[in-house]
């Protein structure tokens, strides 16, 4: 009976291994392929044509999202109707927007390996927006380790080159719309993270609702700068791109449906450790694939900054098990319902926004 048991249980145990390398692997490998398709559309000239219109990918993404987020209620046959004020995900949406668009937009000025490691820098802004909106407390060693990683990345920025291959412009418009990304990806992060403790709502709801929102500010933003029609005709003159940005956004959202499923079954500390790998072998593959020059000083700013990234997600883990509270094993209904607001937070940041 014992040795059934014990069977059983490690079966289990093999079972979950293997579900949470599925959605880990799912994570790496959608979202690298995100990246790697970003940038080669806003770096790599189509037949000698750049493609300028940022917010018009911002609009594809939002438009995939919306259909899979669609198709996920009906199948968990959750509420159709907004269960939160429709401004409220408006103010989520343009953010949204704009941290998307800024982070397209950098490319044209830095590398990706620049912007990837931008992504780390976040840290500092969310947690800014978080005693400013949210009223949050954080320990010491939170503000230590966002301080690291602040130092590693601006050493990274100041010891080697940082520009895109095919800029001609100065690296400085980009690190300023590398800013303004790090800003409106803090506040979106803050505001779903408060939509969804005011107001219960469930997370595809939620993901429905704010891309339908910000599906449409793209749209009216597209028309007002009169970039539709320029996107459109890109469009048709170069059909190997529509190829490009139906993989971007299919890689963004596969990418969002793996971050979901991880986060809800394993908690947020797995994902968070997922996802530095993830930038570690973003910047590799970016590196090797794209020929960007790297430093010696840039090498040791990337190491430090992952140091202190898997050091987080090390110590986050050590306090779970200490006081018992670990998220390994699948959650009951009920638990996960009271850990939905904090597990969003934690681990959508990465803005569920690859």
């Amino acid at each position: 009976m014992m040795s059934g048991m014990q069977d059983s249980q490690q079966r289990n145990a093999w079972l979950q291994v293997a579900e949470c390398s599925l959605y880990g692997g799912g994570i790496i490998g959608f979202l690298v392929v995100y990246g790697l398709i970003q940038e080669k559309i806003m770096t790599i000239p189509y037949h000698g044509e750049m493609f300028r219109a940022s917010v018009f990918l911002v609009f594809c993404n939002r438009v995939v999202a919306v259909i899979f987020a669609f198709s996920m209620m009906l199948v968990k046959r959750e509420a159709k109707m907004h269960q939160a004020p429709i401004w409220k995900y408006a103010v989520v949406s343009v953010s949204n927007v704009a941290a998307s668009s800024c982070q397209y937009e950098a490319l044209k000025f830095v590398s990706f390996p620049v912007q990837m490691l931008g992504k780390s820098f976040k840290m500092m802004p969310v947690m800014m927006w978080g005693i400013a909106i949210a009223g949050k407390t954080y320990k010491l060693k939170d503000w230590i380790v966002a301080f690291i990683i602040t130092f590693g990345v601006v050493m990274f920025l100041l010891t080697g080159s940082i520009s895109s291959s095919h800029s001609t412009h100065s690296s400085f418009w980009g690190l300023v719309l590398l800013a303004c990304f790090l800003a409106c990806d803090g506040l979106t992060s803050t505001m779903q993270e408060k939509v969804f403790k005011e107001h219960n709502t469930s997370k595809y709801n939620q993901m429905y609702y704010i891309n339908i929102c910000s599906a449409v500010i793209s749209i009216i933003t597209l028309l007002i700068t009169r970039n539709l029609f320029t996107a459109i005709a890109f469009c048709a003159h170069h059909p190997r791109f529509i190829g490009d940005a139906i993989g971007l956004s299919a890689a963004a959202v596969a990418g969002q449906w793996c971050i979901y499923s991880q986060v809800k079954e394993f908690g947020a500390l797995v994902f968070a450790a997922t996802m530095n790998v993830r930038q570690v072998v973003s910047i590799l593959i970016s590196y090797i694939k794209y020929g960007h020059s790297i430093t010696v000083w840039q090498v040791i700013a990337l190491l430090l900054v992952f140091a202190a990234l898997f050091y987080k997600s090390l110590s986050g883990f050590t306090e779970r098990r200490d006081s018992q509270k670990g998220e390994k094993d699948p959650l009951l209904a009920n638990e996960r319902e009271k850990l939905e607001n904090k597990r969003t937070k934690e681990g959508k940041e990465e803005n569920l926004q690859p």
